[in-house]
């Protein structure tokens, strides 16, 4: 791994008005300079060199106007879907977003209507059902099951808590909370039940870079092609360079129909995306990037390995199996508290503020996501703080 990436680099994310960092108090009740964020799916590293250099050209430049070149963002998506995940993509099929939590609204409002249900496997990104809510739609949660540390699908329940009403699902891939990279057999079997219920299948694939080593994300679109009528796929460098805050997406909708339905609702939302998300992602879908992606991922590999240790020594605790993401999924049913507790022995005694596991829906009590997008050295800090806070359980 080359040292000029700096992954261990800590800097002050506080005097950068990062979220991560700074809103602990309006977002928690929590405040003190000890905390240590681990919630957001937002890493810690300083971008690399490449992507800042990318920023400066535009600003030298001094033409910060109205941008129309989206071609080059296309162009760019094409190429890394090809080259990282063998998915060979038309320019044609890409919409751009401002943001994937746009597009998801977006896509809620094309495909159903008011009063219709939409479906998600939980626990799950919360996002998900607060755009469902926020929209007048109703969520029907399909409970995952746990087997051997892990979650997986439990479709001989799923038939069964159809409501008749649901005309979507949404899908999270990999998997956030849990870090599931789902295999082309378990996303088959999602297509086939979306077709058995008549469901448009949205694809949410903006941690598909990140892939622990000795697993394979695989998009949807290429484990199950029969359905590409129902599918919208949903991907973005944000996650894996962490350039959230640039807000762009890429929807990419291989059926004719279907995405000319989704242009219209965002057309007439007059919502695009801005000149510096289109010259970043430009910029990190690229072999440089790729390079980069590669080093992270071993990094990330080493803090899921020191995290795991930890979590092993804490009794009641236990990490699920981390295979696709940074964010670590923690089962602490096993020490007796609720949820309650468990977050005020967490966030008071530990003083680490992971993200609570009620808020990703059915199956979520006492569980915690905790974010490893971070130095090492944090890494290590947490653990050593959570083996403090739960020492009495020893």
């Amino acid at each position: 791994m080359s040292s000029d990436y700096s992954f261990d680099e800590i800097f002050d994310r506080v005097a950068t008005r990062s979220s991560k960092w700074t809103l602990l108090e309006s977002g928690f009740g929590l405040a003190g300079d000890d905390l240590l964020p681990m919630w957001v799916a937002d890493m810690d590293f300083r971008a690399p060199g490449f992507l800042a250099d990318a920023v400066r050209a535009v600003a030298d430049g001094g033409d910060l106007g109205y941008f129309a070149h989206h071609d080059t963002y296309r162009d760019a998506v094409c190429w890394w879907a090809r080259e990282r995940h063998g998915w060979a993509i038309e320019p044609s099929w890409i919409t751009p977003a401002a943001s994937l939590g746009n597009a998801i609204a977006f896509a809620i409002q094309t495909w159903t209507a008011p009063g219709d249900a939409v479906a998600i496997f939980t626990p799950v990104y919360h996002e998900f059902a607060i755009k469902i809510d926020k929209n007048g739609r109703t969520v029907t949660e399909l409970p995952l099951a746990v087997e051997a540390g892990r979650f997986v699908l439990d479709f001989a329940r799923y038939d069964g808590l159809m409501t008749g009403r649901e005309k979507m699902l949404i899908l999270s891939s990999p998997h956030n909370p849990g870090g599931r990279v789902w295999t082309a057999d378990e996303l088959s079997a999602i297509a086939d039940f979306c077709a058995r219920h008549d469901l448009v299948l949205i694809s949410d694939e903006v941690h598909n870079d990140l892939v622990m080593p000795g697993f394979r994300h695989v998009p949807t679109a290429l484990a199950a092609p029969e359905v590409t009528s129902r599918l919208v796929t949903m991907t973005s460098a944000s996650k894996t360079f962490s350039i959230a805050g640039t807000r762009l997406g890429a929807v990419i909708i291989g059926d004719e129909r279907l995405r000319a339905q989704f242009a219209d609702t965002v057309s007439r939302a007059d919502l695009y995306p801005n000149l510096f998300g289109v010259v970043l992602s430009r910029a990190a879908f690229s072999p440089e990037g790729a390079a980069w992606v590669d080093a992270l991922v071993s990094y990330l590999a080493g803090n899921v390995a020191a995290f795991s240790a930890g979590i092993e020594a804490i009794p009641g605790a236990s990490m699920h199996a981390l295979e696709g993401t940074y964010l670590a999924w923690v089962d602490f049913s096993g020490t007796g508290m609720t949820d309650e507790e468990l977050w005020a022995r967490v966030t008071g005694k530990a003083r680490v503020v992971p993200s609570p596991g009620p808020q990703f829906g059915t199956g979520g009590a006492q569980g915690l996501r905790f974010n490893l997008g971070t130095q090492r050295a944090r890494v290590e800090e947490a653990v050593a703080r959570l083996k403090g806070a739960f020492a009495d359980l020893q």
